[in-house]
């Protein structure tokens, strides 16, 4: 069996920092190379090698990959809905140019696998609402859900036209206590847990009944690793599963909270990100995740209230 040597681009970020921990447990410290353009995120520092990469110069990527003789890549650098909204050029930039700089040395260098997240967000206004199928009309309405969806059919090209092993999970909103929200329209889902502790108030940006598919970060770095360690055979999706959690609204999640914080309380006061939030599916249908590689998740609202609240003030300490 080969000895796989990862490289995590954007480790830092949201997803990458549990993602390059729960990597480093199964693989050992030294065979997970975490990588950003930021700093080295606290919880990382002395767990392993890092470098700073920036995944927008191709021919340093490039020498990276040969000298750390990496075998397997997941590309988490991305402008996210809400902050991609504010400069579309750079974001559609960004996204676009980091997957194919990825995409064009893994064909070069005969990479065994690539990781490369895409998001709800490749759905607008057409998509179904209610559990929203893996086959179905995608119209997405900012450029951070055209850049996933364009990206999707680039991972499915390089897939068939070179054999490239690139897998995805289209991810829902992400909850997680360990790192800070990254300028997603889902971050309200971490903030109010924020701002319940701090200040039993919180001022949500989107309408008390907008109900948006969620997972708890330790369910969606499980899909992550086993959908990128299920055998090749079984991978019938090579543009993005879907992948679902639970669906929950502000007016649910602040309900569940009172039950731990009884004078918590919640205004509701809508900005540009309630129409980004308004354009996609309130729920997901990942049947077919379920049937190729036995997706499931674990966490529902109440688990992951109780879960936040235990852990968040340590953290923020």
């Amino acid at each position: 069996m080969t000895k796989e040597k990862i490289l995590v681009i954007g480790a830092s970020g949201q997803i990458g920092v549990e993602l390059t921990m729960a990597l480093r447990e199964i693989y050992g410290n030294n065979n997970v190379v975490a990588s950003d353009l930021r700093e080295e995120n606290p919880l990382l520092k002395g767990s392993g090698p890092y470098v700073s990469i920036d995944v927008m110069n191709k021919e340093m990527l490039h020498v990276q990959v040969i000298r750390q003789g990496i075998t397997q890549i997941y590309l988490l650098a991305a402008i996210l809905s809400a902050t991609g909204e504010k400069n579309p050029g750079l974001a559609w930039h960004l996204n676009m140019q980091g997957l194919l700089n990825v995409l064009d040395i893994a064909r070069e260098e005969n990479i065994h696998k690539v990781y490369w997240p895409s998001s709800i967000a490749v759905f607008g206004p057409t998509s179904p609402k209610q559990n929203c199928p893996q086959q179905t009309i995608i119209e997405p309405t900012t450029v951070y859900g055209i850049s996933k969806y364009a990206g999707e059919f680039w991972c499915n090209y390089y897939h068939m036209k070179y054999g490239v092993d690139v897998r995805s999970i289209r991810y829902p909103g992400l909850i997680s206590y360990k790192s800070a929200p990254g300028g997603g329209t889902t971050d309200y889902a971490i903030e109010i847990f924020h701002d319940a502790l701090e200040e039993k108030r919180y001022v949500s940006f989107l309408e008390e009944n907008t109900y948006l598919p969620m997972m708890y970060m330790p369910d969606a770095i499980r899909a992550t690793i086993e959908l990128m360690e299920a055998p090749k055979e079984r991978i019938s999706v090579r543009t993005s599963y879907n992948v679902a959690g639970l669906s929950f609204s502000p007016k649910e999640i602040a309900a569940e909270i009172k039950k731990h914080i009884p004078d918590f309380e919640i205004i509701y006061q809508p900005d540009y990100r309630q129409e980004i939030a308004g354009s996609w599916p309130r729920s997901i249908d990942d049947a077919v995740a379920r049937r190729d590689w036995g997706w499931k998740h674990e966490y529902d609202l109440a688990a992951i209230t109780e879960d936040m609240l235990k852990n968040l003030p340590s953290v923020m300490k």
